[in-house]
């Protein structure tokens, strides 16, 4: 087994899995003497490490919370692929969920009482407390048959379910604990490590193990000790925490302290301790609790100073009237009868908790609760401590750029910390936090755990010494800026122009920047490194990855950076070239396009409250590819407590979830969700037909696609269509329903009748003949029932043809027409089945346009039998999008690709909108000419009917013409003379120059369009060859098959 080869990657490269953390190894990077003392490796990762080993657990049970948390899920990799690994059994978690481990160690019912069964278990604070009543019945523990459950401590709290590393949800657990189970807190990465070995060297206890998972645990950075041997067994807890150096309780602060407050082992007991300790306040002290049970009075009595007047307790409670355990039993062993020292009680509440560790004015409120003297100034970490902070979105290219910069400062002698959490809930797709500590060598003791030095509460005055933005969008939907120390620095990888800048920024945005004094730059790397790279890529990736780290690196060096001694650094890291790419090259790129942006002051809200359009990030993710699977069946009515299901528990309710680019879980295809920041018409407003050019930004989705490949659009249905449905057929349209997905029908997903119908079923899509038999089944009127039996037998063809293809019906209008056949709404969604995408060619140069996708549409449109105006479903809905509306899409494959050789000539015909894939050739075609690449001869065809309403593209292409990209240009406008001229006679007036290139220069024909003109310009090929090559018309037709083979003679009509 190899923790090395368990996902993670390199720093250049992106990566696509969010549950482990990179490992990023750069040039000169040192191999680490063991697995302690990689700092690549998470201390949790190390636990799973230690718990998974055959000769430690004979079986790991792995509950779904802990998997929700991320931890569990390299054991179960592990364990199908690693030798010497113990088995691994997955269960989900329900009240009563530990009778299963029991039984498996009770004598009499299973044979794993009487040999070798320690029995490990993965779960979280809630899990346990939901398996904690059957612990009642735990056999004893013996060297060869006991319990061990680690359990990451970390819990969702609140409306936005963030996390939190309270406990109150075991506050009903502790005091119905056996007395044979010892129960371990650790809140340090190297506690965390020596903890869970020494889980498993108490012999004669079952063992719990509750360890930081909020922050410390989780960190990326530290190199640890190898913990005590798993196997040096030992009876006596007192005696196996002593001799791995370790006590049940740990005191700090003054020795002559007359306040002390006691309080578990956890990141607030950290932060408490640091601060008492930091302050030297006089007369406190803080006693942490480091094993619950077996409870020590003595051990406690002994390390409090004589002169403690007073003693407070601090509880997890789950409410303020829950009494905490830890308070009774403190309580029971310092009382003596006599009113020498006194005990008080605080109660801590997850929110509570989550203020104290986030927010510092709470925490000081807090703290003069109990301190014998006020405290006014918050807890400072050393004075060389950095704080750097980057949000960007999961899975996007620039994802590793944070593993990067943390391993630049490692390998360069300095302490650096990495965490890195998820707001999975704010923003479709999620928002990633990562945060960065960097300090000296000389305070590697005295760096405080990540999330208590820089707290990500919206609250927050601003701790990040260094700020970075590495997706646009986010400045546009969440409020990041406020978490910028005053007088800092800003980094925006983005595509705005200085101008776009302030005129793109919400206005509380700005605020935060002018009130906070940020200095503010921006970067395109994007743009940077499609200059560098060329087409989209993994170079291209890594490219752009470098210029956001030499950009960093720059404004971490301050105003004295320069440019020589970035530089320098970086080829200490990386070498002289990325992907065959001069460092020196691309250093200088980047410090070209660094640029400071000036903020205009003008959009500055009057108001000082924030805007309600922007929301705070919330840490309430640590892993975003969950892999599950579901259980529900068939489709039905819900609740809005089948949502709750569904939203709260997606291991046991949801469908199976791909990485989270897989926007729609009802289609089977790979979907990117992206914005619309174009609709244009391009025909006049008077003119019949609608013709309009549309452009969506894609970054941060990791789109990438070809030349002339096409836009599968997932559209919906008009909503006023459905909302007039939804009213005849008789259902609340905000009823809930649970359908089945489509492409996994063993799937469930929940979500209101509208957005059923709306988003995912074809309504006003024309019914097969099948369906009409199948409605039959729910016809309450023998009339309409016989009808449809009718319409779906052999004998009912003719009338089928006439209502699918002259009345044009769709499954709506069938239900209208037989009124009687009213299947539930949760049937029908099933009978109708899902809208299907329309694919449109892709009207853009990935290479050119960058992280843009456009598309060139005409609306279809056309009145049925009845003289009423219909309208193609997804050409309604692009023509109807407005900017900034989401749009999700897929990539289809295309037959027209460019020749391997852009020496090769190329001929392109397109009639209407069969010009949009065209569009995409020439604008790759001009680019590669601008690179000195020489290209060959191009002729361009169109064909329209009106010149002055429908040249599409026409600037455009009089510019190809004019730098030479288009050698000749036939343009047909049909109606524009007496005498209708179409593309196939443009073509005949070229037919020696077009003989010539298809069959002596390796030509290239393409046509894209409607069928009809194909014949046509098939026979105009043909007279030509026959005209100028000495051919019959059989052989010429002959050749022109033969290139359909070569991939030379290219059609996409419709």
């Amino acid at each position: 087994m190899s923790l090395n080869g368990s996902g993670w990657s390199t720093p250049i490269s992106s990566t696509t899995t969010l549950s482990s953390p990179p490992s990023p190894y750069p040039k000169k990077i040192a191999i680490p003497k063991s697995l302690y003392e990689n700092y690549h490796i998470p201390a949790y990762h190390l636990v799973e490490h230690i718990a998974s080993r055959s000769r430690t657990s004979s079986s790991v049970y792995l509950y779904d919370v802990a998997e929700q948390v991320g931890f569990g899920t390299l054991t179960d990799k592990w364990s199908k692929t690693g030798k010497e690994i113990a088995s691994v059994i997955k269960l989900q978690t329900r009240a009563g969920g530990g009778l299963g481990l029991i039984g498996r160690l009770s004598q009499g019912t299973s044979h794993d009482a009487g040999s070798n069964a320690v029995l490990t278990a993965y779960t979280t604070p809630a899990g346990l407390a939901s398996m904690a009543s059957s612990f009642a019945y735990l056999p004893p523990a013996t060297s060869f048959s006991r319990l061990v459950i680690q359990v990451p401590a970390v819990t969702s709290t609140g409306e936005a379910l963030a996390l939190s590393p309270s406990l109150a949800s075991l506050a009903a657990v502790w005091p119905i604990l056996p007395n044979n189970v010892a129960v371990l807190f650790s809140a340090t990465p190297q506690q965390t490590l020596d903890f869970a070995a020494i889980s498993y060297q108490l012999t004669n206890w079952h063992t719990i193990h509750l360890f930081d998972h909020y922050s410390s645990s989780r960190e990326v950075g530290h190199s640890l000790t190898a913990p005590p041997d798993p196997e040096d067994h030992g009876d006596s807890v007192h005696d196996v925490m002593c001799r791995a150096g370790y006590s049940f309780f740990e005191y700090s602060g003054d020795s002559e302290a007359v306040t002390v407050v006691v309080l578990l082992n956890s990141l607030l007991a950290l932060k408490i301790k640091t601060f008492v300790t930091s302050q030297q306040i006089n007369g406190l002290g803080v006693v942490i609790v480091n094993v619950l049970r077996p409870w020590d009075e003595a051990t406690l009595q002994s390390i409090l100073p004589f002169s403690v007047k007073a003693v407070h307790v601090l509880d997890d409670v789950p409410n303020p009237v829950t009494q905490g355990n830890l308070y009774v039993d403190v309580f029971s062993a310092l009382w003596d009868g006599t009113n020498s020292r006194s005990v008080y009680a605080h109660r801590a509440t997850p929110s509570q908790h989550q203020l104290y560790l986030g927010n510092d004015n709470s925490f000081l409120q807090f703290f003069n609760t109990f301190a014998p003297t006020r405290v006014e100034r918050p807890l400072a970490g050393p004075s060389s401590l950095r704080k750097l902070l980057i949000f960007d979105t999961p899975y996007s290219s620039l994802s590793v750029v944070p593993q990067a910069i943390e391993e630049l400062f490692l390998n360069r002698g300095m302490v650096a910390r990495l965490l890195t959490d998820y707001d999975a809930f704010s923003k479709s797709g999620g928002v990633s936090a990562h945060r960065i500590l960097l300090a000296s060598k000389s305070n590697l003791t005295s760096v405080p755990p990540v999330a208590m030095t820089l707290p990500l509460d919206p609250l927050s005055s601003g701790e990040a010494d260094f700020l970075a933005v590495l997706d646009q969008s986010l400045l546009k939907s969440h409020l990041l800026l406020q978490h910028a120390k005053p007088n800092s620095t800003i980094l925006v990888d983005t595509s705005w122009t200085n101008i776009e800048f302030s005129h793109n920024l919400p206005a509380d945005q700005i605020k935060s920047i002018v009130e906070r004094n940020l200095t503010v730059f921006a970067i395109d790397s994007s743009h940077l490194a499609a200059n560098l790279a060329g087409a989209p890529g993994p170079a291209r990736d890594a490219v752009q990855n470098l210029i956001v780290h030499l950009a960093i690196l720059r404004l971490y060096l301050g105003p004295g950076a320069e440019e020589a001694a970035v530089l320098k650094v970086a080829q200490n890291e990386y070498g002289e070239a990325v992907e065959g790419i001069s460092l020196l090259k691309i250093n200088a790129h980047a410090w070209s396009g660094l640029r400071i942006v000036e903020i205009e002051t003008s959009s500055l809200p009057v108001s000082s409250n924030a805007s309600p359009l922007l929301k705070n990030f919330e840490s309430n993710a640590i892993t975003v590819d969950q892999n599950v699977e579901g259980v529900i069946q068939t489709g039905r009515i819900g609740s809005w407590h089948d949502a709750a299901k569904h939203f709260l528990f997606p291991a046991t309710y949801s469908p199976s979830a791909q990485p989270l680019r897989a926007l729609r879980p009802e289609i089977p295809d790979h979907t990117y969700l992206v914005t619309c920041t174009v609709n244009k018409r391009l025909t006049p407003l008077e003119y019949d037909r609608n013709v309009f050019h549309l452009e969506f930004d894609t970054a941060g989705t990791e789109l990438k696609y070809s030349i002339g490949e096409a836009l599968g659009v997932h559209g919906w249905n008009d909503e006023a269509e459905v909302l007039d449905f939804c009213a005849w057929y008789g259902v609340d349209h905000n009823r809930l329903i649970t359908i089945p997905v489509a492409s996994e029908e063993q799937k469930m997903h929940t979500r209101t009748v509208l957005q059923a119908l709306q988003q995912q079923v074809d309504l006003f899509g024309r019914p097969p003949k099948s369906f009409y038999s199948d409605l039959a089944e729910y016809a309450t009127s023998s009339v309409d029932r016989h009808a449809l039996l009718f319409i779906g037998s052999p004998d009912g063809s003719s009338t089928f043809k006439k209502m699918s293809e002259k009345d044009t019906l769709t499954f709506a209008d069938v239900l209208k027409k037989y009124p009687s056949a009213k299947p539930g709404v949760e049937k029908l969604c099933e009978l109708i089945g899902d809208i299907k995408p329309r694919h449109y060619s892709i009207a853009s140069a990935q290479s050119v346009v960058g992280d843009r996708v456009d598309l060139l549409v005409v609306t279809v449109d056309w009145k049925d039998s009845n003289g009423r105006k219909r309208y193609g479903q997804c050409t309604r809905y692009l023509a109807g999008l407005r900017v900034g509306q989401k749009v999700t899409v897929s990539i289809k494959p295309s037959v027209m690709k460019l020749p391997p050789n852009p020496k090769q000539p190329i001929i392109m015909a397109g009639l209407g909108t069969g010009a949009a894939p065209f569009r995409a050739f020439l604008q790759h075609l001009a680019w590669l000419a601008r690179k000195g690449e020489e290209i060959g001869p191009v002729y361009y065809y169109f064909g329209s009917r009106h010149q002055a309403s429908e040249y599409l593209y026409g600037e455009e292409i009089e510019a190809f013409v004019l730098d030479g990209i288009i050698s000749r240009a036939g343009l047909a406008f049909s109606r524009d003379s007496a005498k209708k001229v179409y593309i196939q006679h443009k073509m005949l007036e070229d037919s020696e120059a077009l003989a010539h290139m298809l069959h002596d220069d390796e030509g290239v024909f393409y046509l894209c369009g409607p069928t009809w003109p194909v014949p046509d310009v098939y026979e105009a090929l043909v007279n030509a060859l026959v005209k100028y090559k000495g051919s019959d018309s059989v052989a010429a037709g002959e050749y022109l098959e033969s290139l359909k083979e070569k991939e030379r003679y290219v059609l996409e009509v419709y």
